[in-house]
């Protein structure tokens, strides 16, 4: 039992000092090495310097071996037919010409593989940092009362069932039902709502939101693994997990490659009786990595200097698959800071009094709210210094949790504040006023009463702002027969509202982070390409979910950023059926780029078949067709697409 421990620590330590010594040869450093080794065996004999050693050989081994442990590895590690791969041809191509003594057409192979290996992973390796930045987010601590006693206790060690108190600015370690005390809470981080959401006893709260206002109590609920936050983080690490990086079309095509560049160099070999002939045709026959990266490094390109960033091909890939028009294929939306500028503004001043005309009610409402910490009195605030208007300072301020203020303003007493509060402080509410707040309910607005010495004279609506682009964005999408849906955590009548001014028609409201990835999940279990549209922490699943995830740059999370395959930098929505055109072209790109690589291939085989080419000269049409091929690629770079 001991042997075979110690064996299996041996063998572990092995394979990770493989690992780091692979991963060192194919870093950029010893790759360029590698390249100027190559090009000292071929331009040295050719000015009479010759050698002792054939500088060849140092390119086969720092970019040969890479070579050769990929091919291993995915023989060892891959399931069925995925065994072989363009790798292991390639490795068998430059041993077989090392075997006849052309040490620069093997080095060739490899490092044109190796160039073409560390292309793509710039552009298809992501950074996680983003599930950190999340994972981050979780609280570490809690304050529990047990016994009349307040202790803080580690976040892991509270159980279901226990008492715990949440004092204002603090989050919320677990999930929980409030048993005590009214607050407003900040949920961003689950539903994306721009507006703190009152609370009060028998609601519930989520793991990682914040308490803005009043002390409450609650009850666990869910904990650990349960809570809200860690169902959000394990679902962000599980649509990581089943995110494999884009797969190299050369791949994609190895199953049958590989066999049949072994026959056809069998043959040529056996018909001609030349070995030479043999191992031309296997080195031609290469597929070339470097035509795949270079359409998608030009793409990015372009999308670069249009304010888009494209973090890998796989996502082109797929962003053109949605541009397809014969795929039914769907963008789903984020409101708040998606389809809206996520920031609230007074949209509505109305006066209910005859004597009173909307400045004034403005000018006593932002002098009450003065001293007031809510988002929305910032607002009214903001507003009225947007206006000029000069603001006295209140007297006998109170804020009471969750429902409103009181102050005194040049001699009059006023609250501002919802319905309950104005009845809890004997203020009748006229049907004229609860009509008017019905109807601002209905364009999905925010209201604040204004009570003046005991009676209702206005209110105040406040409203995220739509984006100017918005609906042009819609129309567009539609034109090009696109479906687009609203996936929001606001409620349904505020998304209806947004919706209908923008064209989407396809709603969905009330939605926690695991809802949008149900219902992304859904549309493509209908044959859907989905691709999500997102800004905040609470889209992360959903944008790692979805078939192409798309964040805002310049205001979303750094969470959602990192989790999307795509970020607006300029937060531009109108990019989008820009992105949808240049991932159309380049997916088409590609694939006419690599119908003439191996049309050239092609070429190529033939010519080494007839005894035309060697090795080293093939290995030269082979890179100079590649070159001619990558031309085209690139040409993606400066194409106009608006």
């Amino acid at each position: 039992m001991i042997q075979e421990k110690a064996c299996s620590v041996k063998k572990k330590e092995v394979s990770e000092m493989l690992k780091r010594i692979n991963d060192f040869l194919a870093g950029l450093p010893m790759t360029i090495i590698g390249g100027v080794l190559l090009v000292f065996s071929f331009a040295l004999p050719r000015t009479g310097v010759n050698l002792p050693v054939d500088p060849a050989w140092g390119t086969v081994v720092i970019s040969g071996i890479p070579l050769l442990y990929l091919a291993v590895w995915r023989i060892i590690y891959n399931p069925g037919i995925s065994k072989i791969s363009s790798a292991l041809l390639i490795t068998i191509a430059m041993f077989a010409a090392i075997a006849i003594g052309d040490l620069f057409a093997a080095g060739e192979v490899a490092f044109i593989m190796a160039i073409g290996a560390l292309l793509e992973d710039a552009t298809t390796n992501r950074a996680k940092k983003g599930l950190k930045k999340l994972i981050s987010l979780a609280p570490t601590q809690g304050r529990r009362i047990r016994d009349g006693k307040e202790e803080m206790i580690p976040a892991e060690k509270i159980v279901k069932g226990d008492m715990l108190r949440i004092l204002p600015g603090e989050t919320v370690p677990v999930d929980g039902v409030i048993v005590s005390g009214e607050t407003s809470v900040d949920q961003s981080i689950m539903t994306g709502e721009s507006l703190p959401v009152d609370k009060a006893a028998g609601d519930t709260v989520f793991c990682g939101t914040i308490n803005r206002f009043g002390a409450i109590d609650i009850r666990a609920t869910k904990v650990g693994e349960d809570s809200s936050l860690q169902k959000l983080i394990r679902m962000v690490q599980e649509a990581e997990d089943k995110k494999a990086p884009m797969a190299r079309i050369a791949d994609r095509v190895a199953s049958w490659l590989v066999p049949v560049a072994m026959l056809v160099a069998a043959i040529a070999g056996i018909a001609t009786q030349d070995i030479v002939r043999a191992v031309t045709v296997l080195v031609v026959f290469c597929p070339c990595a470097l035509v795949l990266a270079t359409a998608i490094m030009a793409a990015i390109g372009q999308a670069t200097k249009h304010g888009v960033i494209i973090k890998s091909g796989e996502a082109l890939e797929k962003m053109g698959k949605v541009d397809t028009i014969a795929f039914v294929d769907t963008i789903a939306f984020d409101k708040t800071g998606t389809l809206t500028y996520g920031k609230l503004e007074v949209s509505d001043v109305l006066s209910f009094a005859p004597d009173l005309d909307e400045e004034k009610l403005l000018y006593l409402a932002a002098s009450a709210e003065a001293k007031s910490e809510h988002p929305l009195g910032k607002a009214i605030v903001a507003y009225a210094k947007k206006r000029d208007l000069p603001l006295s300072e209140s007297a006998a301020f109170q804020m009471t949790s969750g429902k409103g203020i009181s102050a005194e303003v040049d001699g009059c007493q006023l609250l501002c504040g919802n319905e309950k509060y104005l009845h809890e402080c004997g203020v009748s509410v006229t049907a004229n006023a609860a009509g008017t707040l019905e109807k601002l309910r209905l364009q999905g607005k925010a209201s604040i009463l204004v009570a003046v010495n005991g009676q209702c004279v206005g209110v105040i609506a406040l409203s995220d702002v739509l984006r100017s682009e918005a609906s042009a964005m819609v129309q567009k999408l539609t034109a090009m027969q696109t479906n687009t849906v609203l996936l929001t955590g606001d409620n349904q009548k505020t998304a209806d509202y947004f919706a209908a001014q923008v064209g989407i028609r396809e709603v969905y409201a009330d939605l926690l982070p695991e809802d949008k990835v149900g219902n992304i999940a859904a549309l493509q279990k209908h044959g859907r390409n989905v691709c999500m549209i997102g800004d905040g922490v609470n889209d992360a699943p959903a944008l790692k979910t979805a078939s192409v995830g798309v964040a805002m740059g310049s205001m979303g999370s750094d969470i959602a950023v990192e989790a999307a395959d795509i970020a607006l930098m300029s937060d531009d929505i109108s990019k989008i059926p820009y992105l949808k055109r240049l991932s159309g072209a380049t997916v088409k790109t590609i694939k006419l780029s690599i119908t003439l690589s191996m049309c050239i291939n092609f070429l190529a085989v033939t010519l080494s078949v007839l005894g035309l080419l060697n090795p080293t000269t093939g290995a030269l049409v082979h890179n100079a067709g590649s070159c001619f091929v990558v031309l085209i690629a690139a040409l993606l770079y400066d194409r106009k697409f608006e």
